[in-house]
């Protein structure tokens, strides 16, 4: 029985044609600036997404900090929603890395309002830790795969701004909104003095992610990433790969959003399994079970479906690259098997 792995897009194979592009690559010491791969890597992404710079990193989650660690100083806030990645995947590296405190605000399906952010302001008092940066996550994970709204995303940035905050965007499924929208990237990119996108998710690359921004900013982040243990040396192998996922593989993600839709309708009509139909915007489903979500993933997988528990009675599945269509009807009659008893 072929596995069918629905938890999470990070789990995809390189391609062989990507791998071949991955072996052909011009690569060079990236720490010394001399990777020709990486620098018309991160060239394309800053002109992708409206802004002046860009630094190619391992991961999405160093991507997030370098960005923290160069809007803000030790003793500041960080304003971001209950559900971000930050607060809930990052291993604690706001506080532990930068001395930030984080605030979470609440949040509809992972998107703020104007008034939430300013409201959440701190007063100038010593008393207070300065309010220094805000950080946007689109699409939102723990939202479900929640597109921001561009107008309402400029919203909430200018909230921000009028109150002196500097403003990062975790982009790390960004080009999911793209498809999703009908929106460039720059869209909502262009906005922020950083945005992080990362490259192993959707996209389909075995490693790697980019943050873009103003051209100060980029700067120090690369001491940052430096400090981190994140420079590395012949990446150009990685960028590689990237740049294939950049032009092969966006498009293609509007394929994943319509097996996520296929699915979580499939998903709908199993008895014990409960699916709201207007949370599916990308390519996250996420169900709510009669049963507990750890007999649910244990039955699952006994049928060669793997998924994640997101809650006592909820799991997440996620659709990818190597998920097909074929597959959805394949797996919809296996958990349909699965929760037979």
């Amino acid at each position: 029985m072929k596995p069918i792995d629905f938890r999470s897009d990070t789990v995809t194979k390189p391609t062989p044609a990507m791998r071949r592009l991955i072996a052909d690559a011009e690569v060079g010491d990236d720490v010394y600036g001399e990777d020709p791969t990486v620098r018309r890597l991160e060239e394309r992404v800053a002109e992708r997404l409206g802004l002046e710079a860009a630094v190619f990193v391992p991961s999405g989650t160093q991507a997030n900090q370098i960005a923290i660690g160069a809007h803000c100083r030790t003793g500041d806030e960080v304003l971001t929603e209950e559900g971000s990645h930050i607060l809930h995947y990052e291993g604690g590296a706001v506080p532990a890395l930068w001395g930030v405190q984080p605030a979470a605000l609440p949040g509809e399906r992972g998107l703020l309002t104007p008034q939430t952010v300013t409201a959440a302001v701190r007063e100038d008092n010593i008393h207070n830790p300065r309010t220094r940066l805000l950080s946007l996550e689109n699409t939102h994970n723990r939202g479900g795969g929640t597109v921001w709204p561009v107008e309402r995303f400029r919203a909430v940035v200018e909230a921000g701004r009028k109150a002196g905050l500097a403003v990062h965007l975790d982009g790390a499924r960004l080009f999911n909104a793209e498809v999703a929208a009908g929106q460039p990237a720059s869209a909502w990119a262009s906005l922020t003095d950083s945005t992080a996108v990362c490259f192993s998710k959707g996209l389909g690359a075995p490693v790697g992610s980019a943050l873009a921004g103003r051209a100060d900013v980029i700067r120090e982040a690369r001491r940052l990433r430096k400090r981190l243990g994140g420079g590395m040396r012949q990446a150009g192998l990685l960028a590689a790969a990237a740049l294939y996922a950049l032009d092969h593989h966006v498009e293609r993600l509007a394929e994943d959003h319509a097996n996520a839709r296929r699915l979580a309708q499939g998903l709908a009509q199993v008895p014990g399994v409960t699916v709201d139909l207007s949370r599916v915007e990308t390519n996250m489903v996420f169900a709510d079970l009669a049963r507990p979500a750890a007999e649910a993933t244990a039955l699952l997988l006994k049928q060669g479906i793997l998924t994640n528990a997101t809650g006592p009675h909820s799991i997440r599945l996620v659709c990818h690259l190597d998920v097909s269509a074929a597959d959805i009807d394949d797996a919809l009659a296996r958990i349909r098997a699965a929760f037979a008893s």
